[in-house]
């Protein structure tokens, strides 16, 4: 003890030396301070690049597995063992099997969830004593808390400790600030200092910052829900590649790059990829994802894409080149033609629909994604009405209506700049509503698209609805009589919206044979599902092979596929049918406008009768079949039906089917008259 006070005040002693001595100037040179600071900085760097040893020091009872939990204590050893995690007072030592029970039930399954880390409850002596009823310390108790995976602070409430996570993570405070990525080598500093976390999607990597999920705090915004709409846009892409190569196609908002890298790394020579993005940040990160993918970048220049380009030598050939520039979307899209270009801005993508339908190639197509859920599912109607011209209101089929609405919108943008569209496909799914079209070029093609621009009358009472014909009264329109039973309107006038078809058969049945080539599990189910609701059927066998892919006719072309490219001539190579041929077509397609998948649909809870069991779904939709009825499931509501029958006829048939349940009331009466 005397040497420790001796070495103490000797500390103290040095310490009032170099005070006095700055105070002085007496003290090290300058130069000497800079070269110190230096040091200091780059050490600092150097502990940010490098993972944080944070992961050594943190608390025992953060752990990623139970294994870790029961390695704290030798539970294989004999003899009683105390809890790591719990003071004597409070779990006395017992034999290892009860132990392991107690880790089991009660820490390990009480936790916070984060990153991959488990905040397991703590009974440690970690917190101060929380004082008795009569004030004193002494006598309290210890309270149960966590241990924050982030900054170490220790909370007694779970849902307080969940709020103060989420208070880190909009901050851009997360766990890989502070550990790094365990999976793989940081090699350096992010530019805010911050570590990167590696992602891998579809066999490509892309480096994240630890902000990357706050738009407000981040340019390289990612959200790994849209995975679904990334696989989508992908498969879309990739039976055009089949169609014509190579494809001109554009990632308008690369962030960090993960779409386009996608196509140029799966699709290889069939598309040249261009990803721009207006923000430095976001280039730079995109530049550094093609390095990690093996991915050649090339300037910017639009000469020939050869190994002459401006992409940086690499020891490994390269996968594929792609073009990555610092420009405004409508400025790239002004300048340059292109086959395919995907719009997924933040919010909505109206801004930029002129431009891209400006220069778009015949028969190329055009996605766009909007995750302006707020006016597009009917919670904002005024910035509805300011974006896209539309008067909507919540219905039960309130995301078919974004869809239609968005589409209705490409049309107006298509119609201006003299092209007409195909809807491809329409998905609307929690976080986002995409739209594919294939621009027809012509102003014949554009007056066929805007006359499919309807207004729709929907009835507020039972929902009803139908398209508006040019020169009917509301009230006429409509095949409900709630007008005439009810005081005052009942209807009213949406949109407009488009009143053609959201799905194109033939193209659905080529991206279901893209998905299986390029393994994408996850959304072969969706397709499948699309698929049966664009020919309104029940069917469940879809063949998805090679038998499966014969000539596509759309809007009158010819589209090659993998079958029939040996047969194929030159009318077959995505261009127009001219002549007789082409007239023939054009019947065909107006003989068949009677087999287009009804439009919307109604939700079996929806239009449940109170006091009756509903059928279960499947059992109703064989109902609505043995009726007459067309029918199929569809993606927008798990419990919607859409079916070409009325909602009166619909009503009919699910009342028919709907068996009576007892009362609370007649139960009551049972039960009284079997105790008398």
């Amino acid at each position: 003890m005397a040497e420790l006070k001796e070495a103490d005040a000797a500390q103290l002693h040095q310490e009032d030396v170099d005070i006095k001595r700055g105070e002085d100037g007496d003290g090290p040179p300058a130069g000497d301070k800079a070269a110190e600071q230096a040091v200091k900085i780059e050490a600092a760097a150097d502990s940010d690049a490098r993972p944080s040893t944070t992961t050594s020091e943190r608390h025992v009872s953060i752990q990623t597995k139970l294994e870790g939990l029961e390695m704290l204590v030798d539970l294989n050893g004999a003899g009683r063992k105390s809890c790591p995690l719990c003071p004597e007072e409070k779990f006395k030592a017992c034999y290892s099997h009860k132990l392991r029970r107690h880790l089991q039930n009660l820490h390990w399954k009480v936790y916070v969830e984060f990153e991959g880390q488990r905040m397991c409850i703590c009974h440690l002596p970690c917190r101060n004593l929380k004082p008795s009823l009569s004030g004193d310390q002494a006598s309290g108790r210890h309270v149960a808390h966590y241990h924050c995976v982030v900054c170490s602070v220790t909370i007694a409430r779970k849902t307080d400790m969940i709020s103060h996570l989420k208070r880190h993570v909009n901050k851009g405070e997360t766990e890989a600030s502070y550990s790094g990525s365990s999976d793989v080598t940081l090699e350096e500093p992010a530019p805010s200092g911050q570590a990167y976390e590696i992602m891998k999607e579809l066999g490509t990597n892309v480096q994240l910052l630890p902000n990357h999920t706050t738009p407000q705090k981040s340019d390289t915004y990612f959200n790994r829900k849209m995975k679904t709409n990334r696989q989508l846009v992908f498969c879309s892409l990739a039976v055009l590649a089949e169609e014509r190569n190579p494809l001109e196609c554009l990632d308008a908002f690369g962030a960090t790059g993960i779409m386009g890298l996608q196509w140029a790394k799966h699709l290889r020579s069939a598309v040249k990829v261009t990803i721009t993005d207006i923000s430095d940040t976001c280039v730079k990160m995109i530049k550094e994802n093609c390095e990690l993918n093996n991915i050649r970048v090339d300037g910017g220049s639009r000469g020939p894409r050869g190994p002459d380009g401006a992409g940086g030598e690499a020891k490994v050939a390269p996968n594929a080149t792609v073009e990555v520039a610092k420009m405004d979307a409508n400025v790239i899209m002004h300048l340059r033609p292109f086959d395919y270009i995907h719009l997924d801005p933040y919010g909505t993508a109206v801004n930029y629909l002129d431009a891209a339908f400006r220069n778009v190639r015949n028969l190329g197509i055009i996605s766009v994604t909007s995750t302006d859920t707020g006016s597009l599912y009917s919670k904002s109607p005024n910035v509805t009405l300011r974006h896209y011209g539309c008067h909507v209101v919540r219905t039960e089929y309130y995301k078919e209506l974004a869809a239609r609405m968005i589409v209705a919108t490409v049309a107006r943008a298509a119609a201006r700049c003299n092209k007409g569209i195909e809807v491809l496909l329409a998905v609307a799914l929690e976080h986002f509503v995409l739209v594919v079209v294939r621009v027809l070029r012509g102003p014949t093609q554009a007056d066929e698209s805007a006359k499919k621009l309807r207004k729709l009358v929907h009835c507020q009472w039972c929902e009803e609805r139908v398209f508006l014909k040019l020169g009917n009264m509301v009230d006429d329109t409509l095949p409900c009589n709630c007008h005439g039973s009810l005081p005052g309107k009942t209807a009213v006038q949406l949109g407009p919206l488009w009143c053609g078809p959201l799905f194109n058969t033939g193209f659905l049945r080529r991206m279901l044979s893209a998905a299986v080539q390029h393994s994408m599990d996850d959304i072969q189910p969706l397709v499948k599902t699309l698929i049966c609701e664009s020919e309104c059927t029940t069917l469940k066998s879809l063949v998805h092979g090679a038998s499966a892919l014969t000539n596509q006719v759309e809007c009158g072309v010819v589209i090659k596929t993998l079958q029939s490219g040996e047969e194929s001539g030159p009318d077959q190579s995505g261009k127009r049918k001219t002549g007789d041929e082409s007239g023939n077509v054009v019947k065909k397609l107006k003989s068949d406008a009677s087999l287009e998948h009804p439009p919307f649909y109604y939700s079996i809870h929806r239009h449940s009768i109170r006091g009756m069991n509903m059928p279960k779904l499947n059992k109703f939709l064989q109902y609505l079949t043995e009726a007459g009825f067309r029918v199929s499931r569809t993606h927008f509501d798990p419990t919607g039906v859409r079916t070409d029958a009325t909602l009166e006829q619909f009503k009919s048939v699910l009342t028919k089917y709907s068996v009576p349940t007892y009362t609370n009331a007649t139960a009551t009466q049972t039960s009284v008259s079997t105790e008398k």
